[in-house]
């Protein structure tokens, strides 16, 4: 059955959902091809006639992935307006964003996976943390008039990390503390 080129292409999007949920869920190498495909409803001879290799669905993968954050982190801004960096801190750091491995942060799920797919990846991802950091950046200046591009990397740097830290630990109470000491510390007003 010969399929037109509206369908491939929205066969491929789907490949490409899928796979960036996958991904995110067992990393890279815990999804083969055969088990991607079929989460799309595509068989795995369909894979090729939509993509190079397996590293290039990767990279698309971990774009649709990046774009995904990138874009509810602008609206999330915009909704919040005068409080933009904190909301940005909270949305991030809350147990419910530990447990959404498959669609959340794909820098805290796959970026240390990165750096082992080729020389190309590391570059989509540090496109993705340069603009993360740019719009946590521009919502810290709105409350912090003196804080700097650095203040805003390490505050993003604090926040993968606790999330990392929270999905890797097993006691859910010490995740949830991890989680509420990260926004302490970037938050300090809000402490209690």
């Amino acid at each position: 059955m010969r399929v037109n080129r509206i369908q491939a292409e929205e066969n491929r999007q789907a490949v490409i959902d899928a796979a960036s949920r996958l991904f995110r869920e067992r990393g890279f190498d815990g999804v083969g091809l055969a088990e991607l495909m079929a989460a799309a409803g595509l068989t795995h001879g369909a894979f090729y006639k939509q993509f190079k290799s397996k590293d290039d669905l990767i990279a698309q993968a971990c774009d649709r992935a990046l774009e995904t954050g990138i874009n509810g982190w602008r609206r999330a801004a915009a909704e919040a307006g005068e409080s933009a960096y904190a909301a940005l801190v909270r949305r991030y750091l809350t147990p419910g964003h530990r447990g959404r491995v498959g669609t959340g942060c794909v820098i805290a799920s796959l970026g240390a996976d990165a750096s082992r797919h080729g020389p190309d990846l590391p570059r989509h991802f540090e496109a993705g943390v340069k603009t993360f950091v740019e719009i946590l950046g521009s919502a810290l200046r709105q409350a912090d008039p003196a804080a700097t591009p650095d203040d805003a990397l390490a505050a993003f740097a604090t926040m993968v990390g606790a999330l990392v830290l929270a999905r890797a630990v097993d006691d859910d109470a010490y995740a949830r503390h991890i989680l509420a000491a990260a926004v302490d510390r970037l938050l300090p007003s809000t402490r209690a």
